[in-house]
């Protein structure tokens, strides 16, 4: 876990859920109705040590998995930097932070929830808002770990809240109990692997093409997706650039990062930072 992936936990830390504290990040967990808390944090240059409080010793091997996927721990580094390097910016972004990996997802309808927050806001204040969202709906944890109060809601809660009362349009509230309910019919929608996810994302009410091509990376692990009218990746092209940029000019210099660009947006976010 890098300096970038930390300030990047950090800055979307939901309280009462999430914590990070001198590069420890900590955070409660459900699966299949049981809950917990991990805490992992960097073991060397090459390694991640996890501290995991759950009373289901037969659910490990999945939550390890998971957090395999969160942290991006699987991905051939060194087949990525080649194919993105025919860029010479972005070879020399990645010089910079050569350990850089995509941050993934705890759990595919948090993701999504986080999405839909996030549109056409700042991180902050969808940050805020997520926070109402735990305080009000999110289930009660009894945890030793400060910080660590409630889990993320059940799609169940979310597919009938009145999430609008939470501060957004009644719009963005539908849209996210339609992403719960969208669960609930089909188990799968947001695991990773299956063909054609953005287009299922896509046929979803009010899920955009920048909020699919942002789950598709962070939780379905496609690491071509793209959102091409991100403002943050906008503005650290132009930033490096020296000029400005539109999207469609975006688009169109990412065509020479495929297979990765999903990768390439995590180099561009992270020159936003001074995390490392």
């Amino acid at each position: 876990m890098t300096g970038a992936q930390c300030w990047f936990l950090s800055a979307r830390a939901i309280a009462g859920m999430e914590t990070v504290l001198d590069d420890v990040y900590s955070r409660s967990i459900g699966l299949d109705g049981v809950h917990g808390t991990f805490s992992i944090k960097p073991a060397g240059d090459a390694a991640l040590e996890l501290t995991l409080d759950f009373p289901d010793a037969a659910a490990v091997p999945e939550i390890v998995a998971r957090l395999r996927r969160m942290f991006d721990l699987d991905a051939d580094l060194p087949a990525t930097h080649r194919q993105l390097a025919i860029d010479p910016l972005m070879a020399r972004l990645i010089a910079e932070r050569p350990g850089l990996r995509v941050p993934g997802a705890w759990d595919g309808l948090e993701l999504a929830i986080r999405a839909v927050l996030g549109q056409q806001i700042t991180v902050s204040a969808a940050i805020k808002l997520a926070g109402k969202l735990i305080s009000q709906y999110g289930e009660p944890l009894d945890s030793t770990l400060p910080g660590l109060t409630r889990v993320f809601p059940d799609a169940a809660v979310l597919a009938v809240a009145d999430l609008a009362t939470l501060g957004m349009p009644k719009s963005r509230g539908r849209t996210l109990s339609g992403v719960a309910q969208a669960l609930l019919d089909d188990p799968l929608v947001f695991e990773p692997g299956r063909e054609g996810g953005v287009a299922r994302l896509l046929a979803l009410h009010g899920i955009g093409d920048w909020t699919a091509q942002y789950i598709a990376l962070r939780q379905l692990r496609e690491m071509d997706a793209f959102p091409s009218g991100d403002v943050g990746l906008i503005n650290a092209l132009a930033a490096l650039e020296g000029r400005p940029v539109i999207a469609r000019e975006l688009l169109q210099r990412a065509e020479a990062w495929r297979p990765f660009r999903g990768y390439a947006a995590q180099v561009l976010w992270a020159s936003l930072s001074r995390a490392d």
